[in-house]
């Protein structure tokens, strides 16, 4: 069991890392906005800062679901622990969700009250803080989703498009701060309702994404043409009588029946088969197993 491959010895050491960058890149933002926030007076810039502090969790349970995923099959698990990736990204999707409505509830509720409520025009560091923190999350997210794409991780995917939505309410926060410094305080709410939008609609496209994947879904047109075509151009094969795919965590099964020559010999219709595994296994490095059924050709 403690015998890693080379590759999942590189994934590990990927996975440390990138949790390291998403935890530790968080922390300091979160400590730097919410102290921009509070004594250049912007409620836009304390907004962010909660935003980037829900990173920290975010990028905690990336990195736990990612750890549990790659765990080996067992006697109760067979089939392995993929789907703890999908779990993840829904959670990171709860997160972020919750995260926006709680933002907009706060810039709302200072717009409805904005006759009564006072808002302070927002001071220099609140800009200062809102464009270190674009550059900081932008950075993030390519880092993070250059890696999760490497190793094929659906949570951390999730974590480098939280970095993405933070950056962009970073966006929100500088125009609102910039609007409201130049003598529109209103706007400083108005950029928290932008950033609330922004923060959902990541958080419902991130959860649509982990749903499906939990539930089975098949495999896009684009990859199950590709296997049509990889399986109709071998030799010995006359056609396909059923194709399947899955998508299960960040991997993915095919199920796949095909037509041989019925007056085969079973070792011959055994090796076409076997080729055809091999083929398709090798062609789509995340698919987690391939089981080919041969049926004879109705003569």
């Amino acid at each position: 069991m403690n015998n890693l491959t080379a590759k999942e010895v590189l994934e590990n050491k990927i996975i440390n890392k990138v949790s390291s960058v998403g935890i530790f890149g968080n922390i300091f933002l979160t400590a730097f906005k919410l102290m921009a926030g509070i004594f250049a007076n912007s409620g836009a810039m304390i907004s962010d800062a909660m935003h980037s502090l829900s990173d920290v969790f975010a990028t905690l349970i990336a990195f736990i679901g990612v750890k549990l995923s790659k765990k080996e099959p067992d006697k109760e698990h067979p089939y392995g622990h993929d789907r703890f990736e999908s779990v993840a990204s829904i959670i990171l999707a709860l997160i972020l969700l919750g995260t926006g409505v709680a933002i907009g509830y706060t810039g709302l509720d200072k717009i409805i009250n904005y006759k009564t409520a006072i808002i302070e025009k927002p001071g220099i560091m609140a800009l200062i803080a809102a464009i270190v923190s674009i550059l900081i999350k932008e950075s993030m997210f390519w880092y993070t989703r250059y890696y999760a794409k490497k190793i094929n991780s659906q949570a951390f995917l999730a974590d480098a498009w939280h970095h993405r939505s933070d950056a962009l309410s970073s966006v929100g926060a500088l125009i609102g701060i910039g609007l409201a410094r130049l003598g529109y305080p209103i706007f400083d709410p108005i950029a928290s309702i932008i950033i609330c939008a922004l923060i959902i609609k990541v958080g419902y496209d991130i959860f649509i994404d982990g749903f499906g994947k939990m539930m089975d879904k098949s495999c896009s047109d684009e990859i199950e043409e590709k296997i049509r075509v990889i399986t109709l151009k071998q030799d010995g094969i006359l056609g396909i009588d059923v194709l399947r795919t899955r998508e299960f965590g960040a991997k993915m099964f095919v199920d796949i029946e095909i037509t041989v020559d019925g007056d085969l010999s079973l070792r011959n219709a055994h090796r076409i088969s076997e080729i055809l595994h091999d083929r398709i296994e090798k062609e789509f490095p995340d698919c987690k197993h391939c089981m080919v059924h041969v049926n004879p050709d109705k003569k």
